[in-house]
């Protein structure tokens, strides 16, 4: 009987990816906090995650087809938007708070923490299970 790593492990695999890539757009607005004209952006979690569970179902389902076919990949993403500011625009057009930045990378880093930790007893589960125990 073969293991589906995808039920096996749940959303928390694609959890962590998608914390990563937030990681890295708050990390951007806050070391552009000063640059002129910059715009914050953040990662829509709810559609980053939609995507990512329904790009493992279409490659289950190319799997399944034919294994000449190449899966398609795009550079756009929609779960990646502009955000909108919470203070009056200060003259130069940045709309960084830096504030606000900090507290959404540390709640960013604190649930990337709980998938990792979810994602260790999920394969200690499965360890154990491997052995017999």
């Amino acid at each position: 009987m073969a293991i589906s790593f995808d039920k096996a492990l749940g959303v928390h695999q694609h959890t962590l990816g998608i914390r990563s890539q937030r990681a890295e757009v708050l990390a951007s607005n806050m070391a552009n906090a000063d640059t002129p004209g910059y715009k914050a952006r953040d990662l829509d979690f709810k559609t980053a995650l939609a995507n990512a569970q329904s790009n493992v179902t279409s490659r289950q389902n190319l799997a399944q087809t034919d294994n000449r076919h190449i899966a398609a990949s795009s550079e756009f993403t929609p779960e990646l938007k502009f955000r909108v500011p919470n203070q009056p625009d200060t003259g130069d057009g940045n709309t960084v708070d830096v504030q606000t930045e900090r507290n959404s990378y540390l709640q960013n880093s604190l649930e990337y923490q709980a998938s990792v930790q979810f994602l260790s007893s999920k394969f200690k589960g499965l360890t154990k299970a491997l052995k017999g125990e």
